[in-house]
């Protein structure tokens, strides 16, 4: 290769905003969803004072982690991870009405510890409320390296700036997508490869509503794709599968897609 080539990638390394490693990251969020459910680990039962110690050692840990992002170098560090497991109690609180949501939705669910320990969708949800809960204290970078962690592993995309209520219940989950600015009601029934998008949009819009807003008892299932920051789908709606929508639907709706479907006779054969 030639010369300039090394000098582009050297001099590139000045550009670089620095940040922990994503594996760091990931394993941070990890252990403190693991502290939360025992369940998801096969260590013995500890001690009172131990789990104590464990949640002091994972705040220092975070504190260490935004001081170590360039980004944060100029915020309370310190005073956010604190903030941070403030608030922990009411986030474990969501999240076990979204282990809720999933065993009284799931027929083929026959505890909450298979949950816990098994379902994409509660990895995917609990470790996007982690993030979102950092987001909200404006940590950059973290959150969004986060989320991308969980769909690599999960199949499911969610951006750490959505909202998402109570008891959402994600079924198998592979290939959903809710961007940035998408509105999640409570008791929401997601199957897998949902998208809640973005109409096309242009690089200024980033500071509006672009995704769309779900309702609270609201059923989407496999394949809909539902677009625009001004979609608004109803309480107690129904999407069907491969429906593809754009425009809000009212409250109680039900909407589907009826393809036309052609079958013959099989021939009969000797």
């Amino acid at each position: 290769m030639k010369e300039e080539f090394y000098l582009h990638i050297y001099e590139k390394q000045d550009l670089t905003d620095a940040v922990p490693a994503n594996a760091v990251i990931s394993d941070w969020a990890l252990n403190v969803l693991n502290l939360m459910f025992p369940a998801r680990t096969n260590v013995k039962k500890q001690s009172l004072e131990k789990i104590r110690s464990s949640f002091t050692r994972l705040e220092n840990e975070l504190t260490a982690l935004l001081n170590a992002t360039k980004a944060c170098s100029d915020t309370d560090n310190c005073g956010i991870a604190k903030t941070f497991f403030s608030n922990l109690p009411e986030l474990y609180r969501v999240m076990n009405t979204d282990i809720t949501a999933i065993y009284n939705g799931d027929p083929a669910a026959k505890s909450e510890f298979e949950i816990v320990r098994a379902y994409p969708g509660f990895l995917a949800i609990s470790l996007f409320r982690i993030a979102h809960a950092l987001l909200k204290l404006h940590i950059p970078l973290i959150p969004r390296i986060l989320t991308e962690y969980v769909h690599s592993i999960t199949g499911i995309d969610i951006h750490p700036g959505a909202i998402l209520g109570e008891y959402l219940y994600i079924d198998h989950g592979t290939g959903i997508v809710i961007g940035e600015t998408t509105i999640i009601g409570a008791h929401v029934k997601l199957y897998q490869g949902v998208t809640l998008g973005a109409l096309s949009v242009e690089k200024f819009m980033t500071d509006t509503k672009r995704h769309p807003t779900i309702e609270d008892h609201v059923i989407i299932y496999s394949g809909a794709t539902i677009l625009g920051g001004d979609t608004v789908v109803g309480t107690g709606c129904i999407i069907g599968g491969n429906v593809w929508l754009t425009k809000s639907v009212p409250a109680g709706s039900t909407v589907y897609h009826q393809p036309e479907l052609r079958f013959t006779e099989s021939r009969k054969t000797n």
